[in-house]
């Protein structure tokens, strides 16, 4: 069997680090012992663009922020779907993330980065949520409410958070979260913070692999 490589290494903001890795034609990123994302695993991160852009149909020059760019897999669904006058956003905290998609893992990303129609922007998703009036806010950080790598992460799933992307939404706008696993606490917490919620699970890997979730939080129209 092929060994894995290191090719990079990329301190994390507030403490940890992402290690990037290749054996043959497969890309690892991991923190620690824990593997964040892996390039033959990329169905649970398309269904959360598809899932988000199947709500904002309709609507004219749709503008979204993408949280987390990693391997690209949400950010490369949404331009597959979405229409020639949206904007799209994405935040990404670690600024190797970035560099590794147009260095070692650029036919991973396909070209996804020079769409005219994105921006790259190197921080926090948070700040950038901030902006407002965004149609769909699409959240892949760290391994979801229960995160891995970075404590900063939870300001965005707590109380505060949530309100702040409530207000950030336009209304009828999307908050679509990723996470590994479920997490009933903060369901409520959205309930709680006024968004319509769907809970759905998709599989990593089309129709089979790990089961994560994906919630669809709706602001109202008032």
């Amino acid at each position: 069997m092929i060994p894995w490589e290191t090719l990079d290494t990329a301190a994390i903001p507030g403490g940890g680090e992402l290690r990037l890795k290749r054996r043959g034609s497969e890309y690892s990123i991991m923190l620690g012992a824990n593997e964040l994302m892996n390039s033959r695993l990329s169905g649970s991160e398309e269904a959360l663009a598809r899932l988000t852009i199947e709500r904002l149909a309709g609507r004219p020059r749709p503008k979204i922020l993408i949280g987390g760019l990693g391997m690209g897999f949400t950010l490369r669904a949404a331009l597959a779907l979405l229409p020639a006058d949206a904007a799209v956003t994405v935040a990404e905290l670690v600024p190797a993330v970035v560099a590794w998609a147009r260095g070692p893992m650029a036919a991973l990303h396909g070209g996804s980065l020079d769409d005219t129609r994105v921006t790259i922007v190197e921080g926090d998703v948070g700040d950038a949520m901030r902006a407002g009036g965004w149609d769909a806010v699409l959240l892949d950080v760290d391994n979801g409410p229960e995160g891995l790598s970075r404590a900063g992460n939870d300001a965005l799933y707590s109380h505060a958070g949530l309100a702040a992307a409530h207000a950030a939404l336009k209304p009828g706008g999307v908050l679509s979260v990723w996470s590994s696993g479920p997490d009933h606490s903060f369901t409520r917490r959205l309930k709680q913070t006024g968004f319509s919620v769907t809970e759905q699970v998709v599989r990593a890997r089309a129709k089979s692999g790990a089961r994560h979730v994906i919630w669809l939080a709706v602001r109202g129209s008032a």
